[in-house]
């Protein structure tokens, strides 16, 4: 059956929210509190683009949802943390995260930290012990291993490190959007084809040039609307936190023009691959023009 991008956002929500509500919401737990700040930063409103790039991927592909669920559900844990941990005051000291008071505003630091760190584990948590019959052992570690580089050391978290750090180059901050955005964008097209146990070059290829061009759009398009009050954050907070972005070195229209010209070379990476690529090619026209 032929669907849309508008079907697969559907979908995609109904399946995860679906997993979030019987691992997090649908158990006791001796720390209610805990419970309360994980749930307070999972359904907060989020686009979900994370686990939608590995349906929409694996769409693409011909992957049973149900090989899907898992990673589309760990990506967005990992993704739920790193934003409670990227608002603290050490970080980013954001009191806002699309237009709600942020987690450590509303539950304290501490319970922040520790939210982040249990959406964390929960992640691998569920990779490893979660019912999924179609996926095999060698693919649960496959995920588990590209989900670990990409939110770890060689990927998110070295990003956010640079990030704070006082970059000086046009090739420092590329490097530090690779790395904080573009990795687990990347994972999330690893990912798809991990569950369709795909090794075919020809395939493969195309679709991670295409996410990693789509990566380091939409962290400059963050840039853009760091300058806005739609962001749903504090308007100009890279400045002040002084913190570097492609709109302070290169300027607002370069940045704009940049943004057309990777989602143009996204585009042309995957146009070859069928009919079925036709979601994934609307949701670079969704990154080009989001609004927060």
């Amino acid at each position: 059956m032929k669907l849309t991008l508008l079907d697969l956002e559907a979908l995609c929500q109904q399946r995860i929210e679906a997993i979030f509500f019987d691992s997090l919401k649908n158990q006791t737990t001796p720390a209610p509190t805990l419970q309360e700040a994980m749930a307070y930063s999972i359904y907060n409103g989020g686009k979900r683009l994370r686990p939608l790039l590995i349906y929409v991927t694996g769409y693409l592909l011909n992957v049973s949802w149900d090989k899907l669920d898992l990673p589309a559900v760990a990506v967005e844990l990992i993704h739920s943390y790193s934003l409670i941990h990227d608002d603290l005051p050490a970080m980013d000291n954001s009191d806002l995260r699309r237009g709600k008071s942020t987690c450590h505003k509303v539950y304290g630091e501490a319970v922040a930290i520790l939210a982040g760190d249990a959406l964390q584990t929960l992640a691998f948590e569920l990779l490893t012990s979660h019912s999924a019959k179609e996926l095999s052992d060698r693919q649960r570690l496959d995920m588990i291993q590209t989900l670990c580089r990409a939110s770890g050391l060689q990927g998110m978290a070295a990003g956010q490190t640079l990030d704070i750090q006082n970059i000086k180059s046009f090739d420092e901050l590329k490097t530090m959007y690779q790395l904080k955005t573009g990795a687990l964008l990347s994972a999330c097209v690893k990912l798809a084809l991990i569950a369709a146990d795909i090794k075919d070059t020809h395939v493969i290829t195309p679709l991670e040039q295409f996410a990693d061009a789509i990566g380091l759009a939409y962290q400059i398009q963050d840039d853009l609307l760091d300058q806005s009050e739609s962001s749903g954050k504090p308007k100009g907070l890279d400045k002040t936190n002084n913190k570097a972005n492609y709109v302070a070195f290169a300027g607002y229209e370069a940045a704009k023009e940049t943004i057309n010209s990777l989602i143009h070379q996204a585009t042309i990476s995957i146009q070859a691959l069928g009919e079925r690529s036709g979601p994934l090619l609307e949701l670079t026209q969704a990154i080009l023009h989001r609004k927060k």
